[in-house]
C-alpha cells in the first residue's frame, strides 16, 4: 500500500511554521474542495467531495481540518490530523440554497480567531488558495478576521512542494505504473470501427482494476480530433489510418503521473511516421539536458532547436516541460528564459507537442525523477516505445 506516513505531515508542517515565521505570519489557513485539492492534502491529506475544506496551521499547537457536515465522517477517515472542526460556509459548492443539517456541531470562523488568539498574538493570517477561493468565503473569512491582516501565501506552499520525498517519488511511480497498463491495453487493442469512448474506457478499466485512486483525465481524439490539443473522448468512430492523441493522467495518493505516446489504428503512413520522428528526438535532445544544477531553460531551447531545423516550429504551442505531483502540471513551468535550476529530487513531465501540423497532432508526454546524474523516467513504456520506434520506427508494446 503507497501512503504518506503521519510523520511526513508533521515534518511538512514544521516546515511550513518556519517559512510563516520568516514572513511574520501567526496563522496559515490552507483551503481546497474537490477541484483544488492539491494544497489542502498536501498540508492534511483530506480532499473533499462536494464540499469545501480547509487546514488551519498556528505557530503553536496541532493542526486543525475544517470541513463540512456531509463529509464529516469521511475527513476523519482520510485526515492526518484528528482534530476536525464544521463550517456552515463549507457546505456544498454546486448550489446556492442554504442546506440543513440538523445534526451538525458547527464552530464559526469568529470563534476560530477566538481560540487562535488565546494561544497567539494574532497580527496576519496567511492564506493558501486565495485563487481557488469564492468571493463570498473569502468575505466571511475577511470579516470575521477583521482588524488582521490578510496575506497571500499560496508562495509557501509551492516552494515546500518542488522537491519530493521517497514516499512522494513511490506514489508516482505507482501511478505511472498504473497509466503504462491502461495505455498498453489501448495500443494493444485499439482497431478502426470502434468508438474514441469504446478506446478510453479499456484504459479508465484497467486502470481502476490496477489501483488507480483516481484518473484525472485520459484524453482521447483520432482523425482530424487531434488538432484540437486537448479533448476529451466522443463518438466518433475510428477509422483506419487515424492518429490517436491519447494521454493518461493516474492518480495515486494524490499524486499524478501522465504518459503519452502517439499511436495510428490500422496502417501508418510515411508521413505520420516522419512527424512522429520529429517528436522523439525533440524529446530525445531534452532529456539529455536534464540533471541536477542544469538550467531548466535548456531543455526548453533544445526542443525549440530540434523545431526550428525541422521547420515545425509554427506548430510548437507551449513549453515542453513541467512540473508533477499533486497537481498534473504544478511548478515549475519553465520558459526558454528561465533561470530556474534542476534540483534532484524534482519531479517533471516531459511535453513535447506539436498540434495543426499537415501529418498530425501529438504529443509525448513521460513523468521523471531529476537526479544527480540526470533523470529517471516513471514510465517503462514510454522508454520502450521510444527505444522501439527509434530501431525499428514501430509501435510494439511487447
Amino acid at each position: 500500500m503507497f501512503k504518506i506516513p503521519k510523520e511526513e505531515f508533521a515534518a511538512r508542517v514544521d516546515k511550513l511554521k518556519a517559512l510563516m515565521k520568516e514572513r511574520g505570519i501567526q496563522a496559515c489557513l490552507i483551503y481546497g474542495d474537490e477541484y483544488r485539492k492539491e494544497n489542502l492534502r498536501y498540508m492534511s491529506n483530506y480532499w473533499p467531495l462536494f464540499e469545501r475544506g480547509a487546514v488551519m496551521i498556528t505557530l503553536t499547537g496541532e493542526p486543525f481540518v475544517i470541513a463540512a457536515p456531509e463529509g464529516e465522517m469521511f475527513c476523519r477517515e482520510m485526515s492526518a490530523w484528528s482534530d476536525v472542526r464544521l463550517l456552515p460556509e463549507f457546505a456544498c459548492v454546486t448550489v446556492p440554497d442554504k442546506i440543513e443539517y440538523p445534526q451538525a456541531h458547527y464552530t464559526s470562523l469568529t470563534e476560530i480567531r477566538r481560540q487562535i488568539q488565546e494561544n497567539e498574538t494574532l497580527m496576519r493570517l496567511g492564506i493558501v488558495g486565495i485563487d481557488a477561493m469564492p468571493e463570498p468565503l473569502m468575505k466571511v473569512i475577511a470579516d470575521s478576521f477583521a482588524g488582521i491582516e490578510i496575506a497571500d501565501a499560496n508562495d509557501l506552499l509551492f516552494k515546500l512542494r518542488m522537491t519530493k520525498t521517497a514516499s512522494e517519488v513511490a506514489c508516482l511511480q505507482e501511478a505511472a505504473r498504473i497509466a503504462d497498463a491502461g495505455y498498453k491495453l489501448m495500443i494493444d487493442r485499439v482497431k478502426p470501427g470502434m468508438t474514441e469512448l469504446e478506446l478510453a474506457s479499456l484504459a479508465y478499466g484497467e486502470c481502476t482494476k490496477q489501483g488507480a485512486e483516481n484518473i484525472p483525465f485520459c484524453l482521447l481524439t483520432s482523425g482530424k480530433r487531434v488538432n484540437t490539443i486537448i479533448g476529451r473522448a466522443s463518438g466518433k468512430v475510428i477509422e483506419d489510418g487515424d492518429m490517436i492523441m491519447a494521454a493518461i493522467a493516474v492518480q495515486v495518493e494524490g499524486y499524478v503521473a501522465t504518459m503519452n505516446f502517439p499511436f495510428v489504428a490500422g496502417e501508418m503512413s510515411k508521413e505520420q511516421k516522419e512527424f512522429i520522428d520529429i517528436l522523439v528526438e525533440a524529446e530525445d535532445a531534452a532529456l539529455s539536458r536534464i540533471k541536477a544544477g542544469a538550467n531548466q531553460s535548456e531543455v526548453v531551447r533544445a526542443v525549440k532547436a530540434h523545431f526550428k531545423e525541422k521547420n515545425v516550429t509554427e506548430y510548437d504551442l507551449y513549453p515542453p516541460l513541467h512540473g508533477c505531483g499533486l497537481a498534473e502540471a504544478e511548478s515549475p513551468y519553465p520558459d526558454e528564459n528561465s533561470e530556474a535550476i534542476f534540483a534532484a529530487g524534482m519531479t517533471v513531465n516531459m511535453d513535447v507537442s506539436l498540434f495543426g501540423h499537415p501529418h498530425g497532432s501529438n504529443r509525448i508526454e513521460e513523468s521523471l525523477l531529476v537526479t544527480e546524474a540526470g533523470y529517471e523516467s516513471m514510465s517503462k513504456l514510454v522508454r520502450h516505445l521510444s527505444k522501439t520506434w527509434k530501431e525499428s520506427a514501430t509501435i510494439s508494446v511487447c
